[in-house]
C-alpha cells in the first residue's frame, strides 16, 4: 500500500466513522423543526467533504478544462443534489445518503486503486528479472557495475544465488540456472563451459565467468520487459469498445437524468422533489467506472498469468483472438519434433554385432560436418579414433566412402547402394536410412530421424480437448515423413513438401477455410517461418528464448520449448475472456435494472441501491478480473 492510499484510507475511515456516529444519534430530537432540518444538513456536510473534496476539486478541474462529463461529475451533482432536496419541504430529508454515496464511491474508488496496484505489484515481482549489477572483470579485480555499463566482449562473474545480468557464454565454470521468472519451467537448466546463457536467469550452484555477447539493451531481459511493459498499448476491440462506450454513455444519461428531473414535473404535474430524487439516482447508478476498471484489469492480468508462466502476450488484442481459435497450424522441424537428428534403429544382417555397424560407420563419418555425420559419432558410446580413419570421399547427397582400419566402409542411402553395386535390405521405418558395407559386403543399415518432442502428443491432444476445430502441420519435409508424424500426433491435416513461399499460400488457404469469428493460429519456430507468423491472425514462436526474429515476427512467444503451452495460452485466453463478458453483462445488467427502477413511473429504488448499483458492482466486477491473474 502507498502513503496515498494509506492517507486517503485513514481520511474514508475517519468519514465514515463519523457518519456512523451521526447515524445513530438522534438529530432530530436536537432541534425543532425546520432548524433540525438545517443541522443535520450542516452535520452531515463533514463527513460528506472529508470523504469527498477531491472528488469536487477534480469535478471542478474538469469542468473548468472542458472534460465535464466524467465520473467526478457524475458523483459531484448527484451528492450536490441529494443535499440541494433540503430546499423541497415536502421530500425527506437525504442528506444522509448523499454523504453515503460519495463515502461509498470514495470506498470503491480506494479499493480499485488497491486491486489495481496489487495486480501491477504481482505481475512486476513474477517478472522481476531485471538485474541491479554486474560484477566486471577488469584486471583481474572484479567490481559492481551497472549493467549499461559493460559492452561485448567484456568478462563478468555471476554468484551463485545472483541474477545473469547479460547473454553471453560461459568461459569458465558449471552451474544449474532457474529459469523459472523466464519460461515458467521449475527444472533447473545445467550449463558449463561453451554454453550459452541469457539474462534473467538465477545462478544457483556454483560461480561462472560468462563473455558478454550483447549490451544490455539488446539482452533478453530487456526485450521481455519491453514486450510487458508495451503490451498495454495494444487494446483488444473489446477495450476499444468500452472506452468509446463510456464517452458517449455518459453524455447520453446527463441528459436522460435532467428529461427525468424536469419532464414529468412539467408536463405531468408530478413532485419536483420526487422527479429529482429519481433523477439523482439515475446519476449515481449511471457512473461508468465498474466497466471502465474491470475490462482493461481483465486483460492485465490474463496477460500477467501468461508471463508467469513463460507466455509473452504482445498485446491484449492477441489475447483476445487467441480465444476464438479454430485452427492451428504448426511448422514441424524445431515445432513439433526436437529439429535433430537421432539415431532411433540399428538393423543388422545375419550375424552381425549392432555396435559393429555403428562403430564403421560413426568412424567413416569422423571428418563430416553433416548433421546426420554427428548424429552417428553422437550415438557411438566408444571413443572415436581419426588415426584409424584414411582415404575418405564424400559423395554429397549420398553417401561417404573411407578406409576404416585399412578395411573399405561405405556409409550412404539407396542411391550410395546402388552406385557400389551392393544389394540392401529396405527399411520400414520412417526416416533417413544409412545402409552400410564392410569390404564390399552389407552390414546392416541404421536409421536416423527428427524426434517428435516428448509432450508434443500432450499438445495436440489438449487443443483438440479445448475446442480447437482443426490441427495443420505445413512442412518442407517428404509425404512419407510428415505422415508418420502426423499419424503420431494425431492430427487432422498435414502437407509436405512446401518452401517458405508454399507455406504462406497454404495459410492462406487455412485463413480462407475459417469461420468468421473463427481465428487461424500458427506456431513456428519464429526464425525461419517470420512470413507466416506475420500473415497469421495469431503468430506463436516456440522455443524463442533469446531469439530475435522470434520476438520480431510473433505475436505471442513461448519462452521455451513446449508445445503443450500453446493449449494453456488459449486456457488462459478464454478465461480472461469469459471474465470480461462476465463483468460486462453484470454491470451493466444491474445499472440498466436499477435505473429502470428509479424511474417516477416506478419510482422503487433509493440511494442505497444507487450506492450498490455503483460501487458495490464494480468491487464485484475487480475482484471478479483479478481471478484472470491465477493460472487455471
Amino acid at each position: 500500500m502507498t502513503s496515498h492510499q494509506k492517507k486517503t484510507l485513514i481520511r474514508i475511515v475517519a468519514a465514515l466513522a463519523l457518519f456512523i456516529c451521526l447515524q445513530l444519534a438522534p438529530l432530530d430530537r436536537l432541534a425543532d423543526p425546520p432548524v433540525n432540518l438545517y443541522l443535520e444538513f450542516a452535520l452531515f456536510l463533514v463527513p460528506y467533504l472529508l470523504a469527498g473534496y477531491d472528488v469536487i476539486a477534480k469535478a471542478w478541474h474538469g469542468i473548468t478544462h472542458g472534460q465535464v462529463l466524467d465520473e467526478n461529475f457524475l458523483m459531484t451533482i448527484a451528492t450536490f443534489g441529494a443535499f440541494a432536496l433540503v430546499l423541497f419541504p415536502e421530500s425527506d430529508p437525504h442528506m444522509a445518503e448523499g454523504a453515503a454515496v460519495m463515502l461509498f464511491y470514495q470506498l470503491g474508488e480506494w479499493f480499485q486503486s488497491y486491486a489495481v496496484g496489487k495486480s501491477r505489484k504481482s505481475i512486476a515481482a513474477m517478472m522481476d528479472i531485471a538485474p541491479d549489477y554486474a560484477n566486471l572483470v577488469s584486471n583481474e579485480a572484479v567490481e559492481q557495475v551497472d549493467p549499461y555499463s559493460v559492452n561485448p566482449g567484456d568478462t563478468i562473474v555471476v554468484k551463485p544465488g545472483e541474477r545473469v545480468p547479460l547473454d553471453g557464454t560461459v568461459t569458465e565454470g558449471s552451474s544449474q540456472l532457474d529459469t523459472s521468472a523466464l519460461t515458467g519451467e521449475s527444472v533447473p537448466r545445467v550449463v558449463e563451459t561453451g554454453a550459452e546463457v541469457i539474462s534473467g536467469c538465477i545462478n544457483m550452484t556454483g560461480p561462472l565467468h560468462i563473455r558478454v555477447e550483447r549490451p544490455y539493451d539488446q539482452s533478453t531481459v530487456q526485450r521481455i520487459l519491453e514486450l510487458v511493459e508495451n503490451a498495454s498499448d495494444r487494446k483488444a476491440r473489446t477495450e476499444n469498445f468500452i472506452t468509446r462506450f463510456a464517452r458517449y454513455y455518459t453524455p447520453v444519461v446527463v441528459g436522460l437524468a435532467l428529461v427525468i428531473a424536469c419532464i414529468p414535473p412539467l408536463l405531468l404535474g408530478q413532485l419536483w422533489s420526487e422527479c429529482v430524487k429519481s433523477a439523482l439516482i439515475f446519476l449515481v447508478v449511471s457512473c461508468p467506472c465498474a466497466l471502465v476498471i474491470s475490462v482493461p484489469l481483465s486483460f492485465f492480468g490474463g496477460i500477467g498469468a501468461a508471463s508467469r508462466a513463460g507466455i509473452l502476450v504482445k498485446g491484449s488484442n492477441y489475447l483476445e483472438a487467441l480465444a476464438s481459435a479454430e485452427t492451428v497450424a504448426f511448422d514441424k522441424t524445431g515445432t513439433l519434433t526436437n529439429g535433430t537428428f537421432s539415431v532411433v534403429a540399428i538393423h543388422p544382417a545375419a550375424d552381425v554385432e549392432p555396435d559393429l555397424v555403428l562403430s564403421v560407420a560413426a568412424h567413416a563419418e569422423v571428418y563430416s560436418n553433416h548433421p546426420i555425420a554427428l548424429s552417428l559419432r553422437q550415438a557411438y558410446s566408444g571413443k572415436i579414433d581419426a588415426a584409424r580413419v584414411d582415404d575418405v570421399v564424400e559423395k554429397s547427397g549420398h553417401g561417404i566412402r573411407a578406409l576404416v582400419d585399412q578395411r573399405i566402409v561405405v556409409v550412404g542411402n539407396d542411391a550410395m547402394m546402388g552406385s557400389e553395386n551392393a544389394s540392401w535390405t529396405p527399411c520400414d521405418l520412417t526416416g533417413t536410412v544409412l545402409h552400410v558395407l564392410l569390404d564390399g559386403a552389407y552390414i546392416g543399415h541404421i536409421v536416423i530421424a527428427d524426434m517428435v518432442k516428448e509432450d508434443a502428443r500432450k499438445a495436440l491432444d489438449e487443443l483438440h480437448r479445448c475446442g480447437v476445430k482443426k490441427t495443420v502441420m505445413l512442412t518442407g519435409d517428404r509425404a512419407e515423413v510428415a505422415s508418420a508424424v502426423a499419424d503420431d500426433l494425431g492430427i487432422d491435416e498435414f502437407r509436405a513438401h512446401l518452401l517458405p513461399a508454399d507455406k504462406v499460400n497454404a495459410v492462406e488457404d487455412l485463413l480462407a477455410s475459417t469461420s468468421e469469428r473463427g481465428k487461424l493460429v500458427f506456431v513456428g519456430d519464429g526464425i525461419n517461418d517470420a512470413p507466416v507468423l506475420m500473415r497469421s491472425d495469431v503468430g506463436v514462436a516456440m522455443g524463442a528464448l533469446g531469439s530475435d526474429a522470434a520476438i520480431e515476427a510473433a505475436d505471442i512467444v513461448l519462452m521455451d520449448d513446449r508445445p503443450s503451452k500453446i493449449a494453456l495460452a488459449i486456457r488462459i485466453a478464454r478465461k480472461t475472456m469469459r471474465i470480461v463478458k462476465q463483468n460486462i453483462a453484470f454491470a451493466i445488467g444491474v445499472k440498466v435494472l436499477v435505473m429502470v427502477l428509479a424511474l417516477p413511473v416506478f419510482g422503487i429504488a433509493n440511494m442505497w441501491m444507487a450506492v450498490f448499483g455503483d460501487v458495490g458492482v464494480s468491487v464485484i466486477a475487480i475482484l471478479n478480473a483479478m481471478r484472470a491473474l491465477r493460472i487455471s
